[in-house]
């Protein structure tokens, strides 16, 4: 078996990690919300109708930002219907996911799940049917500390602290024929700026990111970007990136290999970002905010018939097998390896909507395959990201063709304990892998978990919800300043250096 090799060492560093790297996403979508993280009368549920296994789960997932309320949702919101009196709030109709919206859960609601879960928020304006003036109000409604008519209102609703919302998304997938008012790029990119300029007329410290492309396969992608950029570089602080991966025709290689697009899909917004400014000759530069990500397989949700405005439908409830968490992992090492740049990251979504965290109404909540890599990368991936350079044995793709079977990273915390995350992208045969740590003066191997099994379809379901777990890796040493083991075959590993 030939052998993947790199070497780490702390004079070479990719950058800090956001702990908002780690964040993840709650939209008024299917089961997210309702009977999700929200349902009053269940058995676990707080005073506020917050299903308490449900935080557990979600603090233990170690969530960080929690971007809300949507997604393509957000273009029809207005967002007073989630405010006030429950009993007095509007039932209105949801296009984007054919539902009927109760509004039980709105904006003081979130905060409080925001709280609980010791999350973040991060806000969308609805800039689809609605623009500048909402998103003022809607400003004022939150953030303002009293004396007017709005932020007065929302102390009468109960809130009489501000929430203090730093992260605010202008929009969503503005570039997409799908979304409700949809804009080419020169009338959303003035529209963004308009906002921002607004919105920072208000508060010049607030964080903003503006709409990027929804993939890098649009017809539009980069010119998007570009255009926008030239309207809005001054005024906001991020770009949106969004990027879904699903086994297509049983390609599996391919499949596996998923996060080389992701990886080009960040470089490639970065290289247009840097170039917007240096066309404007700015001094600033734009991060990216990589806040839709996941494994989802779409053709089955576009194979199915729309729901007939149902209240909270089960939607997009993917059950993810081994093989979805593995290519998983590989996509936050993707992220990892960019940590320079991508300052947020939401994975899409948090619960029951190809979510890691499912639930029954009435009954249990359990934790899915892909649960398992987003909790040790949030718990471990915090500090200094290494530079690796890995030297590999390749396989071949259809649709990427020759790739690393090791895809890898490293994060070196504050103490100068270091993290290496791999992926062994083989389907049928181990891995050997040595790493030489010169200069990181480690000593011991804390521990090596693997995520692999010898059933690649394997899922953790309703009925046998501990199916899938971690296991520890065997034969794992740290000898004479290197680190052998061997990954199993399509596997993720973590192995923790002290």
């Amino acid at each position: 078996m030939s052998t993947a090799r790199f070497t780490l060492d702390p004079a070479f560093t990719i950058g800090e990690v956001d702990p908002r790297l780690f964040g993840s996403f709650v939209e008024h979508l299917g089961r997210c919300v309702y009977t999700g993280v929200f349902e009053p009368g269940h058995p676990s549920a707080d005073e506020q109708g917050l299903r308490t296994d449900v935080l557990d789960l979600v603090r233990e997932l170690g969530v960080t930002a929690i971007r809300y309320p949507g997604g393509n949702f957000v273009s029809g919101y207005r967002w007073e219907d989630g405010v006030g009196p429950v009993d007095r709030r509007p039932r209105r109709l949801d296009p984007a996911w054919r539902s009927l919206e109760t509004n039980r859960f709105g904006l003081s609601e979130y905060m409080d799940f925001v709280r609980k879960v010791g999350g973040e928020p991060m806000l969308a304006v609805n800039l689809g049917t609605r623009g500048v003036q909402e998103a003022r109000e809607l400003l004022e409604y939150a953030n303002h500390p009293g004396g007017t008519t709005l932020s007065d209102l929302r102390a009468a609703h109960g809130d009489k602290e501000p929430y203090g919302i730093r992260l605010w998304c202008l929009g969503n997938e503005m570039d997409g024929p799908w979304q409700t008012g949809h804009k080419t790029a020169e009338e959303y990119g003035r529209l963004a700026a308009e906002t921002a300029r607004a919105m920072r007329q208000i508060d010049d410290s607030l964080e903003l990111v503006a709409c990027g492309s929804s993939s890098q396969a649009m017809p539009t992608f980069a010119a998007w970007e570009a255009t926008v950029l030239a309207e809005a570089y001054d005024l906001v602080d991020h770009i949106s990136l969004h990027a879904y991966y699903e086994e297509i025709d049983g390609d599996r290689d391919s499949f596996l290999a998923s996060a080389v697009d992701m990886e080009s899909f960040i470089e490639n917004v970065v290289a247009t970002c840097d170039h917007v400014g240096a066309r404007l000759k700015s001094s600033k530069r734009i991060n990216l905010s990589f806040d839709e990500w996941n494994v989802w397989y779409q053709r089955r949700h576009h194979a199915q018939t729309p729901p007939d405005w149902e209240e909270a439908p089960r939607l997009l409830e993917d059950v993810y097998s081994v093989t979805d968490a593995v290519v998983f992992g590989s996509l936050l090492i993707a992220l990892l390896r960019h940590a320079d740049r991508v300052t947020v990251a939401c994975l899409a979504q948090l619960v029951n909507v190809i979510a890691p965290i499912m639930t029954e109404p009435g009954g249990p909540a359990w934790r899915q395959t892909t649960f398992f890599p987003f909790a040790q990368a949030s718990r471990y991936g915090r500090g200094q990201v290494l530079d690796v350079r890995v030297e590999s044995p390749t396989y071949t793709t259809a649709k990427y063709g020759e790739v690393p079977l090791l895809h890898a990273t490293a994060v070196r915390d504050d103490s100068g304990a270091v993290t290496v995350f791999a992926v062994n992208r083989g389907q049928r045969d181990a891995l050997p892998l040595e790493v030489d740590l010169r200069g990181l003066a480690l000593e011991d191997v804390v521990e090596h978990s693997v995520l692999a099994d010898a059933d690649p379809e394997a899922r953790n379901t309703l009925d046998d919800p501990e199916r899938v777990a971690p296991h520890p890796g065997e034969g794992t040493e740290l000898k004479d300043g290197a680190l052998r083991t061997v990954l199993e075959p399509m596997s993720w590993n973590v192995i923790r250096l002290a």
